[in-house]
């Protein structure tokens, strides 16, 4: 992990941006952009995690997600007041916490994502496919899941990137029961 790892906060609330500028400068290199495009501007190869709005005036988080690219070296956690719908599983972040998000929470998702980075990209797509299953979960009824595709699609694949990286990622059940702690809005 990096001595000062670089957070990249992106949200048109300007206090709520402030705020976490303010939580979490203590332990991280910490940048604002209040819209997406401005985000554009500051956002380059020492970025480590972006902290990404959805729902922002002009150019949206979602529309900023899809022009980012898929090989980016830098994680993505949408931190957003919307309800994860569907959607969310072909999104390209790697967490998703709901708004009002706590400071525990902030910080452990942006740990395990700085974590991450310099692991194999398969434990980035296992932590991707648990966060949107945690996030769907959180919301929707389990009958409801039951009916999608591309809920079982998604957790097919989470068990099965699961299976390959439980023996060759050292301490792979410390790291996940980490992750799965962090509140996603149970």
């Amino acid at each position: 992990m990096p001595e000062n790892p670089t957070v990249l906060v992106v949200d048109d609330e300007e206090k709520l941006a402030d705020m976490y500028s303010l939580w979490l400068r203590s332990d991280y290199d910490v940048r604002t952009a209040n819209d997406a495009r401005d985000a554009v501007g500051v956002l380059d190869e020492s970025v480590d995690v972006v902290l990404l709005d959805r729902r922002m005036p002009g150019l949206s988080g979602d529309r900023l997600l899809d022009e980012l690219p898929a090989d980016r070296p830098f994680g993505v956690i949408m931190v957003s007041a919307v309800d994860p719908d569907f959607d969310i599983v072909d999104m390209e972040f790697d967490d998703y916490l709901p708004k009002p998000v706590q400071h525990d929470d902030l910080r452990a998702a942006i740990d395990h994502q700085v974590d991450a980075l310099d692991r194999d990209r398969r434990l980035r797509q296992y932590l991707a496919a648990r966060a949107k299953l945690g996030a769907l979960e959180a919301r929707k009824p389990s009958h409801v899941l039951a009916e999608h595709a591309a809920y079982d699609d998604l957790r097919s694949t989470a068990d099965r990137l699961e299976s390959g990286l439980r023996d060759s990622v050292p301490e792979f059940d410390d790291l996940v029961d980490g992750f799965a702690a962090i509140d996603r809005g149970s």
